[in-house]
């Protein structure tokens, strides 16, 4: 994690009680679900995507598409929902995403999505939960 301080915040361990291994690797360790293992990703409902982690709304569902990559992708988050840091792991520079309320990361950014933001939300479906309107 970065060095930031967020209004949500808990002790590592309780961290790992809060969230399932599953959650704790990725939202918190920055892992990557396999690509089309989440339920979230057929999730086709008007609703609000929100972080395991803390409850922070970030996306609506109405902002969600099929981007074909395997996870839940998304144009734009809801206002002041999510940060960004630059991940320079795996060989890469990318733009990670992570939420704004806890630091949890959520994903990353790619310059590839539809019109009109032409961004791509590429976010791990374990590390949101769906509420239905």
């Amino acid at each position: 994690m970065n060095d930031t301080t967020y209004p949500v915040t808990h002790s590592d361990e309780e961290w790992r009680r809060l969230l399932t291994p599953e959650q704790y690797y990725i939202m918190r360790d920055h892992g990557t679900e396999r690509p089309g293992t989440c339920a979230l990703l057929q999730e086709k409902r008007p609703g609000t995507f929100a972080c395991a982690g803390c409850g922070q709304k970030l996306f609506q569902g109405k902002r969600k598409f099929e981007s074909g990559t395997g996870w839940p992708s998304f144009d734009e988050p809801v206002e002041d929902s999510v940060g960004t840091t630059v991940d320079h792991s795996h060989g890469m520079i990318r733009t990670e995403v992570h939420c704004a309320n806890c630091g949890s990361h959520l994903g990353h950014i790619f310059p590839d999505g539809p019109p009109p933001t032409g961004l791509r939300y590429c976010i791990n479906g374990v590390a949101m939960d769906f509420t239905p309107d």
